[in-house]
Order: structure tokens, then sequence, then C-alpha cells
């Protein structure tokens, strides 16, 4: 940090930094708590003021952010519904109070001591995820939060203290989380999809109550049995996590998290005379895709790829049963030729829900493969040769249609001696 200050103000390291050094885990960003200063006092200083809501300033030289020390009160629901005080007279304890963990109300001083009232540190050697006060239930995002920091802290052991579990499930049951609006929820669940162990997110969210307020299509798949020759597991909402678990395993790619996430969404709405069988569940998934996605604003290429997970991703298991014409057609629809990028994270996708069954976690999947040599061979065709042939328009895609299909026929057939 460089030095920067007056005689009355006090700069504290707080929040992640801090949780982070004392876990020996790399710290990416710096945040500063100031106590004993004023917004005047700050500009006067060359600190540069960026908050909307409250006072938060831009160090000069590293840019790294200030915020003058706070307290806040509930005046609305919601997440937004808060009133902020700053003053000269706002302590550090006072601070550190409105935060939402006991891991994160920890503060640094310069020489290294720390500042710790409300027993974060013990909390860190106890691998405990806790909340600081019952102001935790006046801020419905820090459900979220806390889901998100046990799909990164789980794999170190931590557990969600069994008050603080009780106090989400008391702010899902009085309706606060319903105050969530979608953007920040999935904010969110982007962010979860790329911690260590995204799937501990979303069971976080189903033992407080709130994955059937936010994710009510995911929550539906828990309890729905599957044939266990296939799914020894049983249940299909068990076997997504384990499907998102796998996901995680082979890709860092937060879309291929997603679309293995969702490629299983019609199994909820199988009825239930049919079970433990779901034929169709692909074509029941798509609505169920785009609802989701509608109602959090995700981002096109997350959707895409879940759509095309959940329509193909049989298509891709039983890729040794399939005829060079469907091989051909299902290359076509994925778009395979334009978006070679995409056609691996779809592969990938597959793969995670090959593997994502009990005893099935490190089987083989020479589908993906097989697919790969399909694609391989398809564009081997030279459309350019049948265009100066004289085929145009329909009749050329007509006829390079045919070619692929000849030559993925041939080269698949070479596979296999």
């Amino acid at each position: 940090m460089t030095k920067i200050s007056n005689s009355t103000m006090k700069v504290y390291q707080v929040g992640g930094a801090v949780r982070d050094t004392l876990l020996g885990l790399p710290v990416e960003d710096h945040d500063w708590v100031v106590v004993g200063s004023t917004p005047q006092a700050m500009i006067a200083l060359g600190y540069r003021p960026v908050g909307k809501d409250f006072p938060v300033f831009l160090h000069p030289k590293s840019h790294e952010e200030y915020a003058l020390a706070r307290t806040e009160r509930k005046t609305a629901p919601g997440y937004t519904g808060f009133t902020f005080h700053t003053s000269p007279d706002v302590t550090l304890e006072e601070d550190l109070c409105r935060r939402d963990l006991t891991i994160n109300a920890i503060a640094m001083d310069d020489d290294g001591s720390l500042i710790d009232p409300f027993h974060g540190q013990r909390d860190l050697d106890n691998r405990i995820l806790r909340h600081v006060s019952s102001a935790f239930e006046e801020d419905p995002v820090r459900i979220l939060r806390l889901a998100r920091f046990y799909a990164r802290f789980a794999p170190l052991g931590f557990t969600i203290a069994p008050e603080t579990l009780v106090l989400m499930q008391r702010m899902v049951a009085s309706g606060e989380v319903d105050a969530l609006v979608p953007e920040r929820v999935w904010q969110e669940t982007q962010r979860a999809l790329g911690e260590q162990r995204p799937n501990a997110f979303f069971e976080a969210l189903r033992e407080c109550g709130a994955l059937s307020r936010l994710f009510p299509e995911i929550d539906r798949l828990f309890g729905v049995p599957q044939t266990a020759i296939h799914h020894p597991e049983i249940d299909t909402g068990i076997h997504t996590m384990m499907v998102l678990e796998q996901a995680t395993l082979i890709s860092p790619e937060p879309r291929v998290r997603f679309a293995a996430l969702l490629h299983d969404l019609g199994k909820g709405t199988t009825p239930e005379h049919e079970w433990p069988r779901h034929i169709g569940h692909e074509a029941r998934s798509l609505p169920l895709i785009r609802q989701l996605c509608d109602r959090l604003k995700t981002p096109n290429d997350y959707r895409e790829l879940a759509l095309l997970a959940a329509k193909f991703h049989t298509h891709c298991h039983r890729a040794s049963e399939l005829r060079a014409t469907t091989l051909i057609d299902t290359l076509q629809a994925l778009d395979a030729y334009r978006r070679p990028d995409r056609f691996e994270e779809f592969l990938l996708t597959c793969l995670a829900d090959a593997r994502g069954r009990t005893g099935f976690e490190t089987r083989d999947y020479p589908q993906a493969e097989r697919f790969r040599r399909a694609r391989t061979a398809a564009l081997s065709v030279n459309a350019a040769a049948l265009a100066e042939a004289g085929f145009k328009g329909q009749q050329l895609a007509e006829q390079l249609r045919r070619a692929r299909i000849s030559t993925v026929k041939q080269a698949l057939s070479l596979d296999a001696e």
C-alpha cells in the first residue's frame, strides 16, 4: 500500500484479502476501510470518489478501493432497501459488524496485527461459514453470497454453521429472498459456476429452501427416479449435481458447467406413471431452459450451449448406433463446422453427463471421438468443387450433404476395421 493520509484517519485492510492471506491463498484484490475521515478530506488527499450509494474512493496511485467506515439501516424489503451512514465517529468495529460472514469481518492494521471482534479467525481455523450478526437476515443477497463462498471453500472442508442455516431458512420463509432481482441472481450464479465446487452452491440453496424459489426447474428434479441400470444413483437431482461436479473436473468453462446443470430439466416434468423412464425428456427440457434463461437474463452463449446439450446429448451417447445420415444432420444442427469451440464444449458436456453417475466417474467415452471423426471427415468434402460443378443454392446444400454422408460412412467404416 502507498501510504497517504492525514493525522486523523486510520486505514485498515479488510475483507477477502485478509481472509485469503490467513488461509494461505493468493490475494487478487485489496479492499480498505478508512476510519476517522470525511469525503472532503479524502478528495483533498487526491482520492477519486466512485461510490454511488456510499463514499468509496480510488487511491490516487494504486487505484485500489478505499471505503469510509459506515453503518447501515434496513428501510425497505430487498437488497436495495438500506440507508447508509458515514462519519468520522463510525468505529472500525461498527463497520465490521455490518459485514456478512465472520471470516470476512477481520481487519488488518499497518503492522499486520488483526482486529477480529467477531472471531473470524477462529471460524477460519474451524472451517465454518457463520453470519456476523442478525443484520445478515436483512439482505437476501447474502444467501447467494454464502452459497457462493461455500462453493469456493467446501473443498477446504468448510461447512455452514447450523444457526446460519436456520437464519437463511427463515429469510426464505419470510419471502425476503423473493425480492432478489434476476440480474443479481445470475451474477452470483455465474460467479459460483467458476468456483471449485459449484454444485455446493446449489446444494446450499436447496438446504435453506431458496432453490425452489430461485431455480424451481432444478429443484423439481430431486426425488424424480431414473432407471437404476443407467443411473445407479437413481435420483435425477443427485445425478444433476454429479454431472455438474464432473463438468467442473473436466472443464474450467462456466458455460459447460451451466449446460451440464440444465441438460436434464425435462425429467422434472415426466408424468409419474412413466417413471423411471423419461421418454422425450430432451424436447421437454428446451422450454424449461428458455424459461430459466429468460427469467435470469443469461447471456446468449450460455443459453445456446445449454439448449444444444439438452436436445442432443442422447444423440452423442448413442453415437456408435447412429447412421451417417443422423451424424451429419446432428453436426449441422450443432453448427459444428463453423463453431468448433462450441462443438467441443458440447462434447465435454456430454462426457460430464456420461460420467455423472455412481460408478461411472472414470469411464471412457469413445462417443465423443466418433463425433469428432465424423466432423473431420465431413469437412474434407470440397464444397468449392461442388459449386464449380454448377450446383447452387438448395441444390448445392443437398449435394454437399450427400457427399458428407458418403464420406462419413466410409470414414467410420474404416475406423471400425
